[in-house]
């Protein structure tokens, strides 16, 4: 039985590590909340949020910079006061890893 990827950590990927096969990203995918999206280029992993205000924005992006630094995977964001728009992807791969759904 495989882990759950909310059970999982983030593990260092070394330069000229391959991305995710599509069909391997897709699998993973199933496993997330339906609001994500894999890109259509196929090399990163996006979501949209909203939020009542900006206190709450900035709760949730405080909350996932924490996360983030401990696994030492790192998102894009662009946030605003009701919003953020996060994306992954692993630079070391040039496209997605297991990192980037875990």
């Amino acid at each position: 039985m495989t882990t759950p990827l909310r059970d999982r950590r983030c593990q260092p990927l070394p330069k000229g590590t391959p991305p995710l096969a599509p069909e391997h990203a897709r699998e993973l995918l199933a496993q997330l909340d339906p609001a994500w999206r894999i890109s259509d280029d196929g090399k990163s992993l996006r979501r949209a949020f909203g939020f009542p205000d900006f206190h709450a924005t900035m709760g949730f992006l405080n909350a996932v910079a924490w996360i983030a630094n401990a696994e030492d995977h790192h998102p894009d964001f662009e946030a605003g006061y009701n919003y953020c728009r996060m994306e992954f992807s692993t630079h070391t791969v040039g496209g997605l890893s297991e990192n980037d759904f875990i």
